[in-house]
C-alpha cells in the first residue's frame, strides 16, 4: 500500500471518528455538539472530495451555487461595517488563490478574453467619470457609495477574467453550465412552491448558515405583502432581491437548459427548462416575458429548423401555466394591457415618488445628459430615494427603470459605447461560432448568445446593475462565452445523443 493511500485512510478514519463522536453528543442532547454538526459535515465533505473539489472549474461552480442558493444581502456576517456576505468572502478567497497560482503554478496562466478593447473603454469611462466629477461627488457626500460601486464592479471583472483563464475546455464550460442550470432549477421549483404557499424557503436557512445574520427582505428591501400583490396574485422572489431580478435570472438560464437537453438527451434538462419557464411566469414580471421572447427570436435566428418544431407545443404550454399558476395569465394581461394602454401608463408620473413612468423619465434624463455628455455625472453617484422618506443631500436622482439610460447619465457617451460594444462584440463572436458548428459547440454558442442578448434588451426595462445576483451571472456568462470562442471547434465536446 502506498504512502498516499495510507494517508487517505488515516484522514477518512479521523473524519469518521469525529462524526461518530458528534453524533453521540447530538443524541444525548448536547447543544455544542449540535452546533458543530454542520461544520463537521462540511469538513468531512471537503476531505472526501478534495481532489475534485479543488479543481478550478469546481471552485467556480461552487461560487455559482453560492450566488444562487444563499440570497445576497439577506444573510450577512454580523458585526462589520462592510456588510460582508458569504459570496464576497468566497470570491475574495478565490481571487487571492488565483493570483497566487498565477505567480507559483506554471499550469495557471492569465488568458486574454478577446474583448479587451470595449472593457478598457468602459473602465476608462467609469474611472474618468469619477475623476472629473470629484467635486460634485464630495458636495453630495456620496463618496462611500461611489467606492462601494467601484469595488463591486471590480469584483465582477475579476470574476470575468478568472473564468476566462481557468475554465478553458469545453468539458469545464459544460460542467459549470450543468451546475448553473441545476441550482437555478431548484430556485425555480422553490419559486413555484412560494407562489402556491407564500412560503419562501430561502428566508429559513438559519440552521444551515450558523453565524450569519438574517435581514428580513420585508423590512430591508420593502418586499411586503402589499408590494408583492399584483392584481390579486402574489409575486415571488425566491433567492433573488426582487421578482424582476428572479425573472431575469430564470429566463437567462432557459437557453442553457435547452443546450443541455439537446446535447445530452436527458429528460431532467427538459424538466429544468419547464421549471425555469414556470418560475419566470410566477414572478409576474413583464421584463421576464420580454427577455423570453428575445431568447426565442435568437433561437429562431440561429437554429430556425429546430425552433419551428416547438411551435405546436405553445398552446399546451399555456394550458400548463394556467393549471400550475392560476390567474397568472390574467395578471399578465392586465400588466401588458392596462386601462388606457401601456404607453399611457408608462408616460404617467407616479404620485409621491422621485420617478415617473419609463417614458416620462426620458425627457428629463436627456436634459441631464446634455449637461455632461462625454463622461457623465460620475459612476455610482446617482443615489435614488423616495420623496418624503429621506430628506438628504444624497437624494440626487430620479428612479430609473432603464439601466442603459442610467449608465448614459453616470458615464456619458464613452461609457455607453464601451458597454454596448462589449455586448455586441461578444454576441457577434458567439453568432459566428454558432453558424460554424451544428454540434454541441454551436448549440452552446447559441444558448449563450440568447441569454446575453436577452439581458441586454432587458436592461431597457429595469436597473439591472442594481441587482447583484443577475449582474454576477451576466459576467459569468460573458466569461464562459469568451472561453468558448477561444476553444477549438469540437475539442472535448460531449457526444450528441443517439
Amino acid at each position: 500500500m502506498s504512502s498516499r493511500a495510507r494517508a487517505q485512510i488515516l484522514v477518512y478514519g479521523a473524519a469518521l471518528g469525529a462524526l461518530l463522536v458528534v453524533t453521540e453528543g447530538v443524541l444525548k442532547g448536547s447543544k455544542s455538539a449540535a452546533g458543530l454538526a454542520p461544520l463537521l459535515a462540511l469538513a468531512a465533505t471537503v476531505v472526501a472530495t478534495h481532489r475534485r473539489l479543488f479543481r478550478w472549474e469546481t471552485l467556480t461552480a461552487l461560487l455559482v451555487a453560492m450566488i444562487l442558493l444563499i440570497p445576497i444581502k439577506r444573510y450577512t456576517v454580523p458585526g462589520n461595517t462592510f456588510n460582508l456576505e458569504p459570496y464576497r468572502l468566497y470570491l475574495a478567497a478565490l481571487a487571492a488563490g488565483w493570483c497566487t497560482a498565477l505567480l507559483v503554478d506554471r499550469r495557471v496562466r492569465f488568458r486574454k478574453s478577446g474583448v479587451e478593447a470595449p472593457i478598457l473603454v468602459f473602465v476608462f469611462a467609469v474611472l474618468g467619470s469619477v475623476a472629473v466629477n470629484d467635486g460634485r461627488i464630495q458636495a453630495l457626500g456620496v463618496q462611500k457609495e461611489v467606492v462601494k460601486t467601484l469595488t463591486f464592479f471590480a469584483s465582477f471583472f475579476i470574476l470575468f477574467y478568472l473564468v476566462v483563464s481557468v475554465v478553458r475546455t469545453h468539458g469545464q464550460i459544460h460542467g459549470v453550465v450543468r451546475v448553473l442550470v441545476s441550482c437555478t432549477s431548484f430556485v425555480a421549483l422553490s419559486a413555484l412552491v412560494e407562489s402556491r404557499t407564500h412560503f419562501n424557503v430561502f428566508n429559513h436557512l438559519h440552521p444551515l448558515l450558523p453565524g450569519l445574520q438574517f435581514n428580513n427582505p420585508a423590512l430591508a428591501a420593502g418586499l411586503t405583502a402589499d408590494y408583492l400583490n399584483r392584481s390579486g396574485v402574489m409575486r415571488v422572489y425566491a433567492s433573488s432581491a426582487h421578482p424582476i431580478e428572479l425573472s431575469a435570472v430564470l429566463v437567462m438560464v432557459i437557453p442553457l437548459a435547452v443546450y443541455l437537453l439537446k446535447t445530452t438527451g436527458q429528460r431532467r434538462w427538459l424538466a429544468a427548462t419547464l421549471l425555469c419557464a414556470l418560475g419566470s411566469f410566477a414572478t409576474l414580471s413583464r421584463t421576464g416575458i420580454i427577455m423570453m421572447i428575445v431568447c426565442g427570436l435568437v433561437f429562431l435566428w440561429l437554429r430556425p429548423v429546430e425552433t419551428r418544431r416547438i411551435w405546436p407545443f405553445v398552446v399546451p404550454a399555456f394550458l400548463a401555466i394556467s393549471i400550475a399558476l392560476p390567474h397568472t395569465l390574467g395578471s399578465f394581461y392586465s400588466a401588458f394591457f392596462p386601462k388606457g394602454g401601456i404607453v399611457a401608463e408608462q408616460d404617467q408620473a407616479n404620485t409621491g415618488t422621485a420617478d415617473g413612468g419609463r417614458l416620462t423619465d426620458i425627457g428629463p434624463s436627456i436634459a441631464e445628459y446634455s449637461m455632461t455628455p462625454l463622461l457623465g455625472q460620475g459612476f455610482g453617484s446617482r443615489i435614488s430615494q423616495r420623496l418624503g422618506v429621506v430628506n438628504s443631500v444624497k437624494t440626487t436622482a430620479r428612479i430609473l427603470d432603464d439601466q442603459w439610460l442610467s449608465t448614459l447619465l453616470e458615464t456619458g457617451a464613452v461609457g455607453i459605447v464601451g458597454l454596448l460594444w462589449l455586448f455586441v462584440r461578444t454576441i457577434r463572436r458567439l453568432v459566428r461560432r454558432a453558424r460554424a458548428d451544428d454540434g454541441p459547440d454551436g448549440w452552446l454558442a447559441t444558448a449563450l448568445a440568447a441569454s446575453l442578448y436577452a439581458f441586454a434588451v432587458g436592461m431597457l426595462t429595469f436597473d439591472a446593475f442594481g441587482f447583484i445576483q443577475v449582474t454576477i451571472m451576466t459576467f459569468l456568462l460573458l466569461g464562459l462565452a469568451s472561453s468558448l470562442v477561444r476553444t477549438p471547434l469540437g475539442a472535448g465536446a460531449p457526444a450528441a445523443p443517439r
